[in-house]
């Protein structure tokens, strides 16, 4: 796997779960991750071709969606418990193997320019 297709699964988690979230409780927080979503799907192909400031900027948006989601969802989502725990840890999960996965690229570009 590669960035690009981290990415890719990333979008795609963010933008299922979200939807769900917000069919679930009809909260308009929940669409924030849908909003995300998109943003890093349209950025996709940019990634997979190699723009660096695309790149740069998605991992950027992910860690921001990976700390609200740690930070201000996963807590509440604890407290009532239920079938949100999981959707939150789902994007929680796919959020920090994009990183993952953009850092690991941005580590290998690095070594290959020496």
């Amino acid at each position: 796997m590669n960035a690009s297709k981290a990415n890719l699964i990333n979008s795609i988690s963010l933008i299922l779960l979200g939807l769900w979230g917000y069919i679930d409780s009809s909260a308009y927080t929940a669409l924030i991750p849908v909003m995300a979503g998109g943003i890093l799907l349209a950025s996709t192909n940019k990634i997979e071709k190699g723009n660096k400031l695309i790149a740069h900027l998605s991992v950027i948006l992910t860690i921001v969606i990976l700390v609200a989601l740690i930070g201000m969802r996963l807590p509440k989502s604890i407290d009532q418990g239920g079938i949100g725990l999981y959707r939150v840890i789902g994007m929680i999960a796919t959020s920090s193997i994009a990183v993952l996965y953009f850092i690991k690229s941005f580590i290998d570009n690095r070594r290959s320019k020496k």
